[in-house]
C-alpha cells in the first residue's frame, strides 16, 4: 500500500498535461526490421559485431529510408532491442549504443519521416539469455529495465517531439493465461514515470498487456496514467490462421497451415477445400499422433468463422470495435489510437512456400482500411525478413504489390 501510494505521488508529478491531443502525430507507417543476422550475446562485447545499432543500419540506407516516404508512408516504427542494454557483456559500450539508437533516430528524420522507438524484447533462447520472460518475472531485471526505460527516454529527450515518440515496451507477456491476474497496470504505470520523468515532451507509446492485443487494452484504466501526450497501441494479426501460415515459431499448429487464401471466400469453394485437404494430409502425416485429431477439429472450427464474407468481416472488425469502444469511453480521440503491427507473412524461414502477393495487399487494405476508417494511424510488420514488404530474405526485393497499395492511398 505505501509502495502504490508512493508511485501514485510520482505519477503526480511527473506528469505533464499540456491539451487533448499528443505532439507527435502520424498517419501511416511501417515497421523497421528487428535483427536477422543479430550476433551471439558471447560477441555483444564486441564492438565490430554490434555496432551500428538497432542491426537495420548494415543494410537500410538514407536512400532507401526516402523511398519508404515516396511510396506513401510517413513514419517508421523502429524496434530496438532492449537485452543489450541489460547484459554485462555491453557495459563498456552502453555510451555508443545509446548514440547509435540516436544516430538512427537522425537518419529517419533526415529522410523525411517521423520515428517512434520501440523498446522490442523477445523471447530468450538460442544464442542469448536475456527476454521478455525474464524481464517480466524477475523483479531485479525489470527494476534495471525501468532503469532503462529512463536512460533512453533521456536520450531522446533534446529531439523534435514533433518528430520522435517513445514506445516503452512491445507486446507485453504477462497478464496472458489467468483472466484473474492483472499485474500489468502497475509495471506501466512504473516504465511510464521512468520516461515521463527524463523527457517531459515526448509523446509516450503505450499498450495493453499479453502481445498488445485489443481486449488487454480495453482493460486498462487510462486515468492512471495523467498524461494527455499519450498514444494508445494495439496489435491485430487476426486471422492468425491466415496471416501466420507456415510460422513455426508460432505454437505447434500453424506450422502445418499453408496455401488458404485471403480472403477464404476469393477463390470457389472447390479450390479452398482442396487447399484445406492439403493441410490435413499434412497433419495427419507429420504431426504427433495424439495432437492429430485436435489439430483437425481445430482447423475446420477456425475455418469455419471466416469462409463467408460476413463471419471474416466480424473476426477482422472485432479488436477495432473493442477499442473504439474503449477510447469513446474515456474520452480518448481517435487520432491518439495507433494499430501498432499487423500484416501477413510472406515466407517463413526455411519453407518453400511463398504467400501470393495478392493476398498480402489484399490483407493490408483491408485492416489500413478499417484502421483509417476509426481515425487510428498505423504501421505494417514489416520491412524486412519473413514478413517482409520491402525486402525478403539476404536484401533481396520483395513483391511490390503491398507498396504498390500503400502508394495508391489517398
Amino acid at each position: 500500500m505505501f509502495k502504490a501510494g508512493l508511485l501514485g505521488l510520482a505519477l503526480l508529478f511527473v506528469a505533464a498535461p499540456t491539451a487533448d491531443a499528443a505532439s507527435f502525430s502520424m498517419k501511416r507507417g511501417i515497421n523497421l526490421d528487428i535483427w536477422v543476422t543479430w550476433p551471439d550475446e558471447s560477441q555483444w562485447g564486441d564492438e565490430k559485431a554490434i555496432l551500428p545499432f538497432p542491426e537495420w543500419r548494415k543494410s537500410v540506407t538514407e536512400a532507401d529510408l526516402k523511398s519508404l516516404k515516396d511510396n506513401g508512408f510517413d513514419f517508421v516504427r523502429m524496434p530496438v532491442d532492449p537485452s543489450p542494454f541489460l547484459s554485462g557483456k555491453t557495459t563498456g559500450l552502453r555510451d555508443k549504443l545509446f548514440a547509435s539508437v540516436l544516430e538512427s533516430v537522425r537518419l529517419v528524420n533526415a529522410s523525411g519521416l517521423k520515428v517512434i522507438v520501440d523498446m522490442h524484447l523477445v523471447p530468450a533462447g538460442g544464442n542469448r539469455s536475456l527476454g521478455m520472460a525474464e524481464v517480466m518475472n524477475d523483479p531485479k531485471l525489470f527494476d534495471a529495465y525501468v532503469d532503462l526505460t529512463r536512460a533512453m527516454a533521456k536520450s531522446l529527450s533534446k529531439e523534435d517531439p514533433t518528430l520522435v515518440a517513445f514506445e516503452a515496451m512491445n507486446e507485453p507477456v504477462i497478464d496472458c493465461k489467468d483472466e484473474k491476474t492483472s499485474l500489468w497496470p502497475e509495471k506501466l504505470q512504473r516504465l511510464f514515470a521512468a520516461a515521463r520523468a527524463s523527457a517531459t515532451r515526448l509523446t509516450l507509446v503505450l499498450t495493453g498487456a499479453c502481445y498488445s492485443n485489443a481486449e488487454s487494452l480495453a482493460k486498462l484504466d487510462p486515468k492512471t496514467i495523467p498524461d494527455d501526450n499519450v498514444i494508445w497501441t494495439f496489435h491485430s494479426y487476426d486471422p492468425f490462421l491466415l496471416t501466420h501460415q507456415g510460422a513455426t515459431w508460432a505454437g505447434d499448429f500453424i506450422p502445418y497451415v499453408t496455401g488458404l487464401p485471403y480472403p477464404p471466400y476469393a477463390v470457389p469453394r472447390t479450390e479452398l477445400d482442396a487447399a484445406l485437404d492439403k493441410v490435413r494430409a499434412k497433419i495427419k502425416a507429420e504431426a504427433p499422433w495424439t495432437r492429430r485429431s485436435g489439430m483437425l477439429a481445430y482447423l475446420d472450427e477456425q475455418i469455419a468463422t471466416m469462409d463467408t464474407e460476413d463471419k471474416l468481416l466480424a473476426v477482422m472488425d472485432a479488436p477495432f470495435k473493442t477499442v473504439d469502444a474503449w477510447a469513446r469511453k474515456h474520452g480518448i480521440k481517435p487520432e491518439n489510437i495507433f494499430l501498432g503491427e499487423f500484416g501477413m507473412i510472406r515466407q517463413e524461414y526455411g519453407n518453400p512456400y511463398v504467400m501470393p502477393a495478392k493476398y498480402r495487399a489484399a490483407y493490408v487494405r483491408d485492416m489500413s482500411a478499417r484502421a483509417e476508417a476509426h481515425g487510428f494511424s498505423w504501421s505494417v510488420w514489416s520491412y524486412g525478413g519473413a514478413f517482409g514488404v520491402v525486402e525478403q530474405f539476404d536484401g533481396k526485393p520483395a513483391e511490390p504489390d503491398v507498396l504498390e497499395m500503400v502508394r495508391g492511398l489517398e
